[in-house]
């Protein structure tokens, strides 16, 4: 397990907002985790890092990170199952599945997360989610100290949530997808097609965490911030972008504080406007 002492988490959230903890630790099993859990409990618990706004440029704690590490991937081909450590990258999944020549995972292909953010969120597009391919979950129980498992039907799977996003306590350690078998062929044309479709939509070349907000009942975000004129409105170094309005962007330099106060603003715009209540699907640390 690596420690480090005043790290620095630039290059560990996908906003690329500069940000030091106090202390990092980065372990590489799972015995690993339970010990740092036994001696604390206060941990900032960072996966790859792209679904999060840093809103501090100094923490005063110690962040726990999986990224780069404790990312062990198996796949039993016959049984069509692939299992990952919770610190794995999901675009590394959807590319090993794709060369064993099984089908469930090409939504994930350049969805930037790891395999335990992908659970705690439910991640997903149009194309699927997670719960329709989670078989297993793995994880430390901090109420009693206690390694557990459970299946998908028991984690509270729906739109951009789960059992873990709602408790907090409970630490992903592994996780087993259940996939069909298919053709390789077919399954990069449908992952290189996804992949076409996002960048032509998404603001990539700008550092940014993906959507901003939960889609609201019969709505589309993006849609409201461009009736209201807010694409490319700027607080600081962030933006709102000016390809996709769902989307905020480091163009300059921007702190954690610019990216919120666009949030505020953006937020009051459009509860004054629609009636809607945009929450938030990005998690503020």
């Amino acid at each position: 397990m690596r420690v480090y002492k005043n790290f620095d988490l630039t290059e560990y959230n996908a906003y690329r907002l500069k940000s030091v903890c106090k202390m990092a630790y980065f372990p590489d099993s799972e015995a690993d985790i339970i010990e740092l859990y036994k001696n604390e409990r206060n941990y900032v618990l960072l996966g790859s890092g792209h679904n999060i706004i840093l809103s501090k440029a100094y923490y005063d704690q110690a962040f726990l990170i999986l990224n780069g590490n404790f990312n062990a991937i198996e796949v039993n081909k016959a049984m069509g199952v692939i299992t990952a450590e919770a610190g794995a990258s999901i675009l590394e999944l959807s590319k090993i599945a794709e060369k064993n020549g099984l089908t469930g995972l090409e939504f994930y292909y350049d969805i930037p997360s790891s395999v335990g953010g992908a659970v705690v969120m439910n991640a997903g597009t149009k194309e699927g989610e997670t719960k329709n391919i989670l078989k297993k979950v793995r994880f430390l129980d901090l109420s009693d100290m206690k390694v557990k498992e459970q299946y998908s039907k028991e984690l509270d799977l729906e739109y951009r949530n789960s059992v873990f996003q709602k408790q907090k306590d409970k630490i992903i350690l592994k996780v087993w997808f259940q996939l069909e078998k298919g053709n390789s062929r077919d399954i990069r044309r449908i992952m290189d097609e996804s992949k076409a479709r996002r960048w032509s939509k998404q603001p990539r070349e700008y550092p940014n965490c993906g959507s901003v907000y939960k889609r609201p009942p019969g709505r589309f975000v993006g849609p409201m911030l461009d009736e209201l004129g807010l694409k490319g409105y700027r607080v600081g170094g962030a933006e709102i972008s000016q390809k996709h309005s769902g989307f905020i962007v480091n163009i300059n330099n921007a702190t954690g504080a610019d990216i919120l106060k666009i949030i505020r603003y953006t937020k009051e715009k459009v509860k004054e406007k629609f009636g809607v209540d945009l929450e938030v699907e990005q998690r503020i640390i």
